[in-house]
């Protein structure tokens, strides 16, 4: 039986349970919170519109981790989300509290699952997901391109009128203040973003999907972004247990790609069955290649910052 569990039920969670029950790829999804009747209720809503959607897949909402055994994959949501003004390091220490607990439980019922982390600070959150699993590299990696690459698009599409199924935007780097959005990368209509927008304009559009989810935060006063967030994790649960192999940007083990190794960075990847099948390089500018490395470095000081924590 194929299964994915999403740990944590609060809105990013249960919304990326709903997409991929509706996608009907998996014979069973798991929800699991520490919340007691908040999974279980929100699992029965769900369930309860399959007449109406068409879709098979149960949902199982739970407070109990063996619930979640032989999972092929398992998405950690859980952690608290940030409120206005606050950065993500804030979030540090109690999110990797609630991060190392989630993992040691994961991989105790489902030792063979890919582990997809979407809990911030991003970056350094798949890094200590790796260390506390024990599992391969390729096997735990991060959610961060994905959603900043669909944030870019949509502020393209914006800009230009044009149709957001006819762009091709992309984002590498950290989830956060050294986010890498790579114009040469991007596409309008077939036509380089360049072709299609001035410097200046394009600077903009990048400042502001750097910026995205503190946007989001600040209209919203509680809470975070979570339907483009749910959208992106459940589209990266879906290359694995599918098997498609197709290249999108997430948060993946650097071993000598763009001369950066030893670190979770935001790059271009085949996602497959195992997780992370290759980081696929493809070519930047100068100015892009170093914002890459300087992401790297800044990435490897935030997580250095993981060693001061009692955990």
């Amino acid at each position: 039986m194929s299964k994915i569990t999403v740990i944590g039920a609060g809105k990013y969670g249960s919304t990326t349970v709903q997409r991929l029950a509706e996608w009907d790829i998996v014979d069973e999804v798991v929800m699991t919170d520490i919340v007691e009747g908040l999974p279980q209720g929100l699992a029965l809503d769900i369930n309860q519109s399959r007449p109406v959607t068409g879709h098979r897949t149960l949902v199982v909402g739970t407070n109990d981790y063996a619930d979640t055994a032989q999972s092929d994959v398992v998405i950690i949501t859980a952690g608290l989300p940030r409120k206005p003004g606050m950065s993500r390091m804030d979030l540090l220490e109690v999110n990797a509290t609630i991060v190392k607990s989630v993992t040691e439980e994961v991989v105790r019922y489902s030792p063979d699952a890919v582990l997809i982390v979407v809990t911030n600070p991003l970056d350094q959150m798949t890094t200590l997901a790796a260390e506390v699993s024990g599992l391969p590299r390729d096997r735990v990696f991060g959610q961060a391109g994905i959603l900043d690459s669909s944030r870019f698009a949509h502020f393209i599409s914006e800009k230009t009128g044009a149709d957001i199924q006819a762009i091709d935007a992309v984002t590498l780097g950290s989830h956060g203040e050294t986010m890498v959005p790579v114009p040469s990368l991007c596409k309008v209509e077939g036509k380089p973003l360049g072709d299609v927008l001035d410097p200046g304009t394009i600077d903009d559009l990048v400042e502001r999907t750097r910026k995205g989810g503190a946007e989001i935060v600040a209209f919203l006063k509680t809470g975070s972004a979570y339907y483009a967030p749910s959208a992106a994790a459940a589209y990266m649960a879906k290359a694995v247990v599918q098997d498609s192999g197709e290249e999108i940007p997430v948060c993946a083990w650097m071993t000598g790609e763009y001369g950066i190794e030893n670190v979770y960075l935001g790059v271009i990847a085949k996602v497959g069955a195992g997780g992370v099948q290759e980081i696929v390089q493809h070519p930047l500018t100068d100015e892009e290649a170093a914002g890459l490395a300087e992401a790297a470095v800044a990435v490897k000081e935030k997580v250095a910052d993981l060693g001061e924590l009692d955990l």
